[in-house]
């Protein structure tokens, strides 16, 4: 089934992947249009069995954060309630018994009414979402919840944010539990043909350094699957200088880490420069996280889609249409509100252009001209990657055209399409003529499926185009030069600040990156010949 596990980690993720899992908890269809569906639902989700034998079907997913951070959100759920768990344990002991309790949080408004089932719930706000619980449309399986009570969310006196911390977090756990095996092989041994592993982490605090420690080993179990990383981070300019430098450090230290492990790394963080139709509360975790996953969830919905339909695409395929040379796992995500009536020059998957005399072979139908990626890029209005010095829309553009693109992998949603697969062979063939002419790979999936703005997703959109329940998305992930520029400008801050026992590494490692993504740089690989 090609099935997907996601990991959680940490409040500023969750927040983020509860968006996630209520667009998916969306494309669900009942009764008589239950097969008209485009998703394959087994990809995210798990089949089981309640306590009363009822059937469930909860996310592939584990929930990783700090003591407090999961608001109202109850270790049972609706689907598996145990009752009061704690009386169980009452007559074990004759003696006095003093109970101290911290005093539970409550449901926000919104999940009241969900549970009892009113037909049009009140809306979540800025004020009234406290927690990601607060705006959560699914139930979760109680292997998905795992709290850890070594630090408290929010805590000023044991602060959880130093990237160290994580990494010194992960080794006491593993070494108390071997996560790996209390975690992740349950969900693991349920799946027929895993996909892949999605991680969704911030990786500016201390949960990088958790995540880079949990990376490496499931590199050691899964050494084969591909893992996905989905890192968060600050708007840049945001709080304190201290704060801002640590954070800096941190995110240097995943970008190192991480990326060498992982199949794919895109930074996620809000531009500086956005354009007129978003209306955003930065200050609002639920505002933030709504626009980075809407963004997310288009690009990834390809991955999810039914077997044989033309927009399915597998996380391995985009990967290997993004690391053009071998080395280049680290990509940037773009995306646009698009009006429906928008046409587009393509409107299916693959590499579409006419004949291009620079490639060796005569059958070029499935190929894309280098200013293809030119246009496609040109047309969309965010960048998610942090560094961008652009203040207006023209000037990101300008900015934009100066990269060279080594790979891109483009969604269009919401917008007609009438295009059927293309063959494996071809588009591995493709790809191969066009990395012999030095030429970007364009990888395109085309979609009817529209973003679904449901009552749990924030008011940010103010377009036209976004028509009541629903808009459609344009959005790209690229490898481009680019990305050297800002790993090298991480190189030249973490130089100046980092002790000198851990500068060498680290400087030394973010300059092997940046090599990756410089134009004309080739790592020397023979993979396409074989």
């Amino acid at each position: 089934m090609h099935e997907i596990i996601t990991l959680q980690l940490g409040h500023r993720a969750n927040y983020l992947a509860t968006h996630f899992w209520n667009a998916q908890e969306s494309y669900f269809e009942y009764g008589v249009n239950s097969e008209s569906s485009t998703i394959d639902h087994d990809i995210h989700f798990r089949a089981g069995q309640g306590p009363k034998g009822e059937d469930t079907y909860t996310p592939r997913t584990l929930i990783y954060d700090l003591k407090g951070g999961f608001g109202g959100l109850r270790k049972w759920g609706g689907l598996y309630d145990q009752g009061d768990v704690n009386g169980a344990t009452d007559n074990l002991w004759d003696g006095n018994v003093v109970k101290q309790q911290d005093l539970p949080i409550t449901q926000s408004a919104y999940q009241k009414a969900l549970d009892e089932g009113v037909e049009n719930p009140p809306k979540p706000n800025s004020q009234t979402v406290r927690y990601f619980s607060d705006f959560t449309r699914v139930f979760y399986h109680p292997r998905s919840i795992v709290q850890i009570n070594d630090y408290e969310l929010g805590s000023t006196i044991v602060p959880f944010e130093k990237w160290d911390s994580g990494e010194e977090l992960f080794g006491k756990l593993d070494k108390d539990h071997d996560l790996i095996d209390r975690d992740i092989r349950p969900w693991a041994e349920e799946c027929d043909q895993l996909q892949a592993i999605q991680i969704f982490a911030s990786a500016d605090d201390a949960w990088g350094g958790f995540a880079s420690k949990y990376i490496e080993s499931l590199r050691d179990e899964y050494g084969k699957t591909p893992i996905w990383f989905w890192g968060l981070e600050e708007q840049a300019g945001q709080g304190q200088r201290a704060k801002q430098l640590m954070r800096t450090v941190n995110t240097a230290q995943s970008l190192q880490s991480i990326s060498t492990m992982a199949s794919m790394y895109i930074p996620l963080a809000v531009p500086a420069y956005l354009p007129p139709y978003i209306e955003l509360d930065r200050s609002s975790q639920w505002h933030v996280s709504g626009l980075l996953s809407m963004a997310l969830e288009s690009m990834t919905l390809p991955s999810r889609q039914k077997s044989g339909d033309a927009a399915r695409g597998h996380l391995s395929d985009m990967e290997a249409a993004l690391n053009a040379n071998g080395s280049q796992r680290i990509a940037q995500l773009q995306c646009s509100v698009i009006d429906a009536s928008e046409e587009l020059s393509s409107t299916g998957r693959g590499h579409q252009a006419t004949n291009d005399n620079r490639i060796p072979g005569s059958n070029t139908q499935n190929l894309v001209y280098e200013d293809e990626v030119e246009k496609a890029k040109s047309k969309l209005d965010m960048s998610f990657s942090t560094g961008e010095p652009s203040q207006t829309a023209l000037s990101l553009r300008q900015w934009e055209k100066s990269n060279h693109v080594f790979g891109q992998v483009e969604c269009v949603r919401g917008l007609p399409s009438t295009a059927s697969p293309m063959d494996d062979d071809d588009v591995a063939e493709s790809r191969k003529r066009r990395r012999l002419a030095s030429l970007p790979t364009l990888e395109r999936h085309c979609s009817s499926l529209p973003y679904p703005l449901l009552d749990s997703f924030p008011n940010i959109i103010n377009r036209s185009a976004s028509l009541g329940k629903s808009t459609a998305i344009h959005g790209t992930l690229s490898t481009t030069t680019q990305i050297s520029k800002r790993t090298k400008g991480l190189q030249n801050i973490v130089s100046r600040l980092v002790d000198v026992s851990e500068r060498e590494a680290l400087s030394n490692g973010l300059g092997e990156i940046a090599e990756a993504y410089e134009e004309g740089w080739d790592s020397g690989s023979d993979e396409d010949s074989d």
